[in-house]
């Protein structure tokens, strides 16, 4: 369990909810051929789609790019041509707009692509030493961008419930600025029994709540941290709550206790990451 350095008597701000699901210690549904995971068939955007280009895990099937992104790739020492085992082709801009959703702002480079493998939980938190839960955050805007704090901050792992989580498609990985290739994740059914895995595996379990009974930054936490994040709205669910190992709040000047939970991601993990260092 964590424990005070001194309690705290600043105002808080915690995640707009935060919380966390289950998980079977079987492989997880959701990231199957077929399922969410590969609903949308194009990822987009210089960072997106060359993280998945030297992703090892992906299987790349169509590139699509125009003559100015092409040259832009150039510039930067990588040349898709060479590789001879996808298709590639250039494209005017608005036929590749044509391919994604309306307003998908694709800088003129476009890649179909094998979805992410499957994993359990085992297999994502094997060498972490700082985990991301996230308990039914729908909206692929803040799960790319929480991907994208989890992989400058070095939380190479992050869990998600198999429902109610966006597909990890164009908008997610976009959001995810190369952070969707970085960061192995775990789809789970039941996230209180990720939880309680999580525990077996050595990691103290915090979650993340404008209520937490202790300041984030008064913790003594364990080397292995698992950090739990609910949708915002909802918040932790009660039993993701009950499961935690300790409430965590992060520290406010103003009136306001809560961030957006994408803000409040980067907050917390950057914090775990300064102490880590």
């Amino acid at each position: 369990m964590s424990r005070r350095k001194q309690p705290s008597h600043s105002r808080s701000a915690g995640a707009a909810p935060n919380a966390a699901h289950a998980h079977k210690h079987g492989r997880a549904r959701g990231a199957s051929k077929g399922s969410r995971a590969g609903d949308d068939s194009y990822l987009y955007g210089f960072h997106a789609v060359l993280a998945a280009l030297n992703n090892p895990a992906r299987q790349a099937e169509r590139l699509c790019l125009t003559r100015n992104a092409e040259a832009e790739l150039s510039r930067q020492g990588t040349n898709p041509a060479r590789a001879a085992d996808f298709r590639l082709e250039i494209m005017e801009n608005e036929d590749i707009a044509a391919l994604l959703p309306p307003g998908a702002v694709h800088q003129g480079i476009a890649l179909r692509t094998s979805p992410l493998p499957e994993r359990d939980v085992a297999e994502v938190c094997e060498d972490a030493t700082r985990v991301v839960v996230l308990d039914q955050v729908t909206d692929p805007h803040n799960f790319g961008a929480i991907l994208r704090s989890a992989a400058v901050f070095g939380a190479t792992a992050l869990i998600t419930t198999d429902r109610n989580s966006p597909p990890f498609g164009g908008a997610l990985a976009k959001a995810a600025s190369g952070g969707l290739e970085q960061v192995r994740i775990a789809r789970v059914i039941n996230l209180v029994r990720a939880i309680d895995e999580l525990k077996e595996l050595g990691f103290e379990v915090i979650g993340l709540d404008g209520d937490g009974e202790a300041s984030l930054p008064d913790l003594e936490l364990s080397p292995r941290v698992a950090l739990v994040l609910g949708a915002e709205g909802a918040g932790l669910r009660r039993l993701t709550r009950e499961h935690c190992d300790l409430l965590a709040r992060l520290p406010a000047a103003g009136t306001m206790k809560s961030l957006n939970v994408s803000n409040a991601a980067a907050v917390a993990l950057y914090e775990l990451f300064r102490r880590a260092t």
